[in-house]
């Protein structure tokens, strides 16, 4: 399975920014769908999930302000994120759990995206 993020950038804070992820491969089924992320210095944290059905979890620190979404018939996940602070700025990393014959459930990783939010 392998997975290209795009998306990201540059943004003013209280701006906004989207990244996309599509997962590609031999798999049975894509099931959680998530984004992470990782600012220097700091441990990565889970910034956002979706499951197949659509059922959402965010992040404490980006509830209301993040938007998690998927197009399952693309293996797409998308991650909406509206009035960006300085302390968003991290390199975004997609992760998914996928299905794949013979083998059981596994845990794919991209390559990360980064995200920069100036003062």
């Amino acid at each position: 399975v392998q997975l290209q993020a795009s998306g990201g950038g540059l943004v003013q804070a209280g701006g906004s920014l989207s990244v996309s992820c599509a997962a590609s491969g031999r798999f049975f089924s894509i099931n959680d769908m998530r984004w992470s992320r990782q600012a220097p210095g700091k441990q990565r944290e889970l910034v956002a999930s979706i499951t197949r059905l659509g059922i959402t979890n965010y992040a404490d620190s980006v509830k209301g302000r993040f938007t998690i979404s998927r197009d399952n018939a693309k293996n797409t996940v998308y991650l909406q994120m509206d009035s960006l602070k300085t302390e968003d700025t991290a390199v975004y990393y997609c992760n998914v759990i996928a299905f794949i014959p013979g083998a059981g459930t596994r845990d794919y990783w991209g390559q990360g995206t980064q995200v920069t939010v100036s003062s």
